[in-house]
């Protein structure tokens, strides 16, 4: 169809002419509610990109005397930082010397590549590069994340005691509670007294 037909109908029916595919050979035009068509575009773009989930990489330096606490305390920021979904580059950092012993980093790598085993995967090998090895993890694609391992606390309620039968003696806890008084009795008199004096 020509252009000035397209314009002509599209104008006599109220809506415009819009160009869909200006790639193909002639150009897909089609006659449509511009305004429509733009906002339901826009709706479509913030739907994807509220669906879509953006990784970051994070860094965890090292030093080849990190030990006990330390490394513990950063193997944990690893996990945390891989189960939000991010990908965690390991940094070990050689000063002086350091460097002619590699091996001592690469041992703390692979120690800490055991430790987050379970929802990490490797994705650069260690590599030396300069004084510093790397090596990235990402976080497992199971779909499952899992929680990290919580530590008990002993915050959990006292258990229940037994109640006893009439004809048992008051527990300590129930001996040690003051019991509510009668109304209308000589106690329930004298603490209304003392309160309207």
């Amino acid at each position: 169809m020509d252009t000035r037909d397209a314009m002509d109908l599209a104008n006599e029916v109220g809506l415009q002419l819009v160009e869909v595919n200006p790639k193909a050979n002639p150009p897909v035009c089609k006659v449509m509610d511009y305004g429509k068509f733009k906002y339901e575009t826009a709706k479509r773009e913030r739907e994807a990109k509220k669906n879509q989930t953006t990784s970051e990489l994070k860094e965890v330096k090292f030093r080849p005397k990190t030990h006990g606490h330390d490394f513990d305390f950063k193997v944990r920021h690893c996990r945390r930082f891989l189960g939000d979904g991010d990908k965690v580059k390991l940094v070990v950092q050689f000063r002086g010397r350091e460097v002619t012993h590699p091996e001592t980093g690469r041992a703390m790598l692979d120690q800490v590549c055991k430790d987050v085993a379970d929802i990490a995967t490797v994705i650069q090998m260690p590599s030396m590069e300069g004084n510093r090895m790397n090596m990235v993890l990402g976080p497992k694609k199971d779909g499952k994340k899992e929680p990290p391992p919580k530590k008990e606390t002993s915050a959990s309620p006292p258990p229940k005691k037994a109640k006893p039968a009439d004809g048992d003696a008051p527990s300590e806890d129930q001996a040690a509670k003051p019991t509510p008084a009668a109304p209308g009795s000589a106690e329930d008199a004298g603490t209304t007294a003392e309160t309207t004096a």
